[in-house]
């Protein structure tokens, strides 16, 4: 078993998990784009919306925006792609995650406290998310293991045209009620901010 093997009841059933469907963000502030975040998304959606890869739809449309969020918030958190995070490969908490968000500056080894997890899938964004969930809880685990818990770990799965976020405290998984989309990208930014001051 790795992260990708799980799908949303395999993982509610393998950590007992409880799963709600709530608002997770209210009165979220748009933020609005910086001239090089819409410069660079002008060019970078012709070649995402042209491919049918996650590797070029996650580069092209969710990067930038990570990107964006992390200048504004310089120091305060690391972003790490494509890292394989291994916990627990007895219970299937092993494998690459897209992207993993960590208090703190950059390292070369993820550091805890792991606080946000996303998931990059082409065009289901309903297939991706009980891998975000296993690697959520592979996160709440490996905060444990570092003596650096936290009471909340959030997760996204996105297409890039598509935000879809989850939050998972304790065995409670609440999945949000609101799906945010690319038209929207300010809210996009604002969920972030608002995931980022919670922990940073």
């Amino acid at each position: 078993m790795v992260y990708s093997d799980f799908s949303l009841k395999k993982a509610k059933q393998t950590f007992g998990l409880t799963e709600h469907r709530a608002l997770l963000f209210e009165q979220i502030p748009a933020i609005p784009m910086s001239k090089w975040l819409q410069e660079t998304l002008n060019t970078s959606m012709y070649f995402a919306l042209a491919s049918s890869s996650e590797k070029a739809r996650s580069e092209f449309m969710v990067v930038p925006l990570f990107f964006e969020i992390h200048k504004r918030n310089q120091s305060k958190f690391a972003m790490y792609s494509g890292e394989t995070f291994d916990v627990d490969k007895d219970q299937g908490l092993t494998g690459e995650c897209d992207f993993l968000f960590s208090k703190g500056e950059m390292t070369y080894t993820i550091q805890a406290p792991v606080f946000t997890l996303v998931e990059a899938k082409k065009k289901d964004i309903g297939e991706g998310i009980g891998q975000c969930v296993a690697q959520m809880i592979g996160a709440q685990l490996f905060n444990q293991q570092e003596n650096n818990e936290i009471p909340e770990i959030y997760g996204c799965v996105t297409t890039g045209e598509a935000w879809q976020f989850l939050k998972l405290s304790g065995k409670d998984l609440t999945i949000d009620t609101i799906r945010y989309y690319f038209d929207n990208i300010e809210k996009i930014l604002g969920v972030l901010q608002t995931i980022i001051n919670r922990f940073c």
